[in-house]
């Protein structure tokens, strides 16, 4: 459901996702923590408030390389 919202509601911060989706904020930083581990977020700085990041989907994930 979080990347469903990023997808079609653009960048926005963990705070505006939380109220988007009505889930507690705790299961969206998790919700967060996995689609960055998969890779399909990019996060930004809100250069309105430098505490808060934005988080933004990335349309096509990162490539992992198999070095060698």
């Amino acid at each position: 459901m979080v990347l469903e919202i990023l997808g079609t509601g653009g960048a926005m911060t963990h705070k505006e996702i939380a109220e988007k989706v009505d889930y507690s904020p705790r299961t969206v930083r998790h919700a967060l923590k996995k689609l960055r581990e998969k890779k399909l977020l990019v996060l930004k700085m809100n250069l309105q408030d430098m505490r808060q990041i934005i988080y933004q989907y990335r349309a096509k994930p990162l490539q992992e390389t198999g070095g060698g």
